[in-house]
Parts: structure tokens; sequence; C-alpha cells
């Protein structure tokens, strides 16, 4: 049983982990014959129908009450969060991988956590510590070797600029999440934040519906799983392990993301940074451990500080 209630956490957050990357490489091989709207729509309407599918079995079997929506404000707070991380986010990554290879983007939208604690010092009054500013000079350094190296290879900056976007507003989106949670249960938020991303994609439903008429099988199968297991199942595998240890260790492991996606994109698609793309997410990634690395130690404070993690 103790080796079952070990095992278990670290079989979820490895799923999550894997999951997460493969949706880096799915988005670049889906968005070939898709736009980034109906893209984002697509895996959103079947990641909302899977959570709330999740949503409707969970309660069954727990017997538990019929969900209490929130309402008022807190809706409206929740609804502009899903819009932001479920919507925007994935308009821009998605946009940003029709430039870059899925291996860059992952490298460029792992800075999320900075971009956290420099919003965290702005508005949460947690300061900026001397670890905070070095760890950002050092992941902006990467970012600029980043985007020299794609552009002098012939990449548009823009879709740097479009993966920065994207690590900025996970970025918000974790830090608002943060307050959320404390109010709603992760499996009910997660939910209706989907839920009204969907939405707010509804506009690009003619043009899903346009390019599927002639998408290919394989592309509509991307959709599917984008939407089922990265955007659904990863965040159930997630919150499971989040529950049974500690977030510090958790986030830790998402660090891994990035050197997944390079394999996984090199494997299946043929794709790799150039050396100097990979030496400035190797900086960027650095500036992100620098940065996000506690004053003191865990036990001294008795609290453990908060770690985003890196999503597709």
């Amino acid at each position: 049983m103790t080796l079952s209630r070990q095992f278990l956490p670290l079989a979820a957050a490895a799923t999550t982990v894997v999951l997460w990357a493969s949706a880096f490489v799915g988005i670049r091989a889906v968005g070939h014959e898709l736009s980034p709207g109906a893209l984002a729509l697509g895996r959103m309407l079947v990641g909302s129908l899977t959570l709330t599918a999740i949503v409707l079995v969970v309660r069954t079997r727990t017997r538990a009450a019929p969900v209490a929506l929130p309402r008022g404000r807190l809706l409206g707070a929740i609804a502009l969060w899903g819009i932001a991380w479920f919507g925007l986010y994935n308009l821009a990554l998605n946009a940003a991988e029709r430039q870059l290879d899925a291996g860059t983007a992952a490298l460029l939208v792992n800075v999320a956590p900075v971009v956290v604690a420099v919003l965290a010092g702005l508005l949460l009054g947690e300061g900026f510590p001397a670890r905070l500013l070095a760890g950002m000079a050092i992941a902006f350094a990467g970012v600029v070797l980043i985007a020299a190296t794609t552009s002098a290879g012939g990449a548009d900056v823009a879709g740097v600029l479009l993966g920065l976007l994207a690590a900025l507003l996970y970025a918000g989106a974790a830090v608002v999440q943060k307050r959320l949670l404390a109010r709603l249960d992760a499996l009910t938020l997660t939910w209706i934040g989907a839920v009204s991303g969907t939405v707010a994609l509804l506009p690009y439903l003619p043009a899903l519906l346009t390019e599927l008429a002639t998408a290919s099988a394989a592309a509509t199968g991307g959709i599917v799983y984008l939407g089922v297991f990265p955007t659904a199942v990863a965040f159930l595998t997630w919150g499971y392990a989040l529950s049974r240890t500690t977030a510090g260790r958790l986030a830790a492991a998402t660090y891994a993301v990035p050197p997944i996606v390079v394999l996984l994109s090199w494997a299946l698609l043929g794709e790799i940074p150039a050396p100097l793309a990979l030496a400035g997410g190797a900086l960027c990634l650095a500036g992100v451990v620098v940065a996000t690395r506690p004053q003191r130690p865990v036990a001294a404070s008795g609290q453990e500080p908060a770690q985003p993690v890196t999503t597709a």
C-alpha cells in the first residue's frame, strides 16, 4: 500500500509532463492544416466536452450534490481567467508555432515562472529580491539569443514575440488561478474556465468547419488528441499528483517539459532547434531556476513557495 501511494502520484506527474510536452508537438503538426483560431476552438470543444464528462462521472460516483456554480463577481473572474488561459493563450501559442519549431516554442513559454515571480512582486507585494533580478537577467539573455538565432535562420521574430505573449498570458493566468483556487475546487474551476474559453473562441466556428472539411484524418485526430489528453486528462492527473505531494517538488518536474518536447519533435517531426537556440533555452531554464529558488528553506518558513507549471 505504501509503495502504491508513492508510485501513483509519481506516475500521475510523469503522465502530465509527457502529455503537456506532446501538446507542443501536436500543435506544430496540426497547425500546418488548421489556422490558429480554428485549432484552438477545435481543441477546446473536445476538451470542454471531456471535462464535462469527467465532472459528471466524479459527481455520480461520489454521489455528491449537483455542482453549485459560482455567481456574481466570482463567476465573472473565473470566466475572464478561462478566456485568457484557454482562449488567448492557445491562440498565441498556435500562432507562434506556425513560425517556430515546437522545441523553441516550449523553451520560450518556459520563461513563464519568471514572469509569475515579477507579477507576484508587483501585485502581491512579494518584492524583487536579488535572486529574482539575477534570474530575470539570465532568462532575458536566453530570450535574446533565441530571437537572434531564429531571425538569422529565417524565422519571423513575430514567432518569438508570440511565444513570449503566450508565456505572459500563462503567467497572468497562473497568478489569478492561485487566488481562485482558494474559493473553488480545481476540477470545477478548470471545467468552468475551459467552457468560458471555448465560448470566447466560438467566432472561429465557421473557420473550423471550413478547414475540417478539407483537413486530413491525421489533423482531425490531432485535434481530438489535444482536447482529450493534454487539455483534459493532463489537468486531471496533475490535480491528483498535486493533492498527494508538495507543489514545489511537482513543479520542479515540469522543467523536463522543454527537453521532452525537443526529443519528441526530433523523433516525430524531424525538427530540432538550432544549437544557439538550445543554448538560449538552457539560459532561460537557468534563469527560471535562479528566479524561483526559495529565499529560505521550507522547514524554516513553514510554507512552500508557489511555483507555476509549464503547459501547452
